[in-house]
């Protein structure tokens, strides 16, 4: 596969850790409100720009996109990010928690995303699609990295750790108490080294970021119609291209994504408790909260109460003989509890679900859930079963994977055109 290294538009070192912040769709609206009040320079504010405008202003309006190419600009002339004219890679380690993932900083190619090099397992909403599709555009610079995982190559691990000898560019600890070390590596030997390996790796995996991938790919595909309508499409445009940071699979850590549903159904909770067990669930109080550590195991909440859930031996016969997507957890939650008992058809749709990341703990589900509601704690899907679903050109359900850390939006930004 192609990963190539770019010209990168970045903070200057001594703006890098008030610039950088959390991706853009882990706030709600008034979440990033209050978050940008009081930190001018953070990037939320372009990546979210409707934070400049009223509590009741259209986010998805015209002006609300200008408003942040016109902050984008604003922070280049004001010397608080810059152009690098050079095609570098970034080496970009996070560390929480005292465990360390390292990535590579890159460019990836559009094509191998359409002939399924660069493998997808979630489907995305078009609604959520459109509003990353009219930011780029606006900006004309790709500015959220797409989260991409492949199986470890230990040759490029040595590369990427003798660059790491040299003096990082950035190296900060943001305020989720994650350290951010950043080097850029633009020796040309070292440049084509890289890009020769990832010649051997035959495939990556999105592992966080499909709205970002799938809005990159319909933008590039309406530029290069417009292009081509003009006469100077060449296949060598920025647009063809869209920003990465790509990790070997055994560093990464995927945490639970929980589920909570705001109303029951009409059913009491001894009433759900039933339902569950006919569904082929075994189902005993606990007097704590659940967090499930292994597959096949739930928790439930309900009108204060937890429950232990478990699969059945009729049930988890059924999943032990189904394909990877149907033997998830979250699948089996939907498609025997969800859909059938609590009127969840389509998860991504519906308003009655939500989804809470694991990292948010079973406090957040109990408010969530309130006394009407219920919420559900599952086990973390594992990265062997996302890179199975993903091999065998299937999909998950919405919301199956919650990596920690989250990549930080504002550090490398991909300018596509002027």
């Amino acid at each position: 596969m192609k990963a190539l290294p770019f010209p990168c538009i970045r903070p200057l070192p001594q703006h890098a850790a008030q610039a950088a912040s959390l991706p853009y769709d882990v706030f709600d609206r008034k979440e990033a409100a209050d978050y940008v009040a009081d930190r001018p320079l953070s990037f939320l504010n372009i990546d979210r720009p409707e934070t400049q405008f009223p509590a009741d202003q259209d986010m998805y309006a015209p002006e609300v996109y200008q408003r942040a190419a016109q902050l984008m600009q604003d922070r280049i002339d004001s010397r608080i990010y810059m152009r690098d004219p050079n095609r570098c890679y970034y080496i970009y380690e996070l560390e929480m928690d005292g465990r360390v993932q390292t990535g590579l900083v890159a460019v990836c190619s559009v094509d191998e995303y359409e002939d399924g090099t660069i493998k997808r397992h979630e489907l995305t909403r078009e609604d959520k699609e459109r509003d990353r599709i009219e930011h780029i555009r606006a900006l004309g610079c790709q500015t959220g990295p797409i989260f991409l995982a492949y199986r470890d190559q230990p040759v490029l691990d040595m590369i990427l750790g003798a660059a790491k000898m040299a003096t990082p560019l950035y190296d900060f600890v943001d305020e989720e108490n994650v350290r951010q070390t950043v080097w850029e590596v633009k020796r040309s030997d070292t440049v084509e080294a890289i890009a020769a390996m990832f010649q051997h790796i035959p495939c990556a995996y999105i592992a966080d970021g499909h709205h970002r991938t799938a809005s990159a790919v319909k933008v590039a595909r309406q530029m290069r119609e417009e292009a081509k309508a003009a006469g100077t499409y060449t296949g060598r445009e920025p647009f063809n291209y869209f920003l990465s940071v790509l990790f070997p699979t055994s560093q990464l850590t995927i945490l639970p994504y929980n589920r909570v549903v705001k109303d029951r159904c009409g059913l009491s909770a001894d009433q759900l408790v039933e339902r569950v067990r006919k569904a082929g669930f075994t189902a005993e109080s606990a007097n704590a909260p659940v967090a499930p550590q292994e597959a096949g195991r739930m928790g439930m909440f309900a009108d204060g109460q937890w429950w232990n859930l478990s699969l059945g031996q009729e049930l988890a016969q059924q999943v032990a003989a189904a394909d990877p997507v149907s033997a998830l957890d979250v699948s089996i939650l939907q498609e025997q509890v969800l859909s059938p008992i609590l009127g969840i058809g389509d998860p991504r749709l519906d308003p009655r679900i939500s989804f809470v990341g694991g990292i948010r703990g079973t406090d957040e589900l109990e408010r969530c859930a309130g006394t009407e509601g219920v919420a559900f704690s599952m086990c973390a899907t594992g990265i062997d079963q996302l890179l199975a679903v993903a091999d065998a050109g299937l999909l998950m359900p919405p919301k199956s994977t919650w990596f920690e850390p989250k990549l930080r939006s504002g550090l490398f930004i991909h300018q596509i055109h002027k």
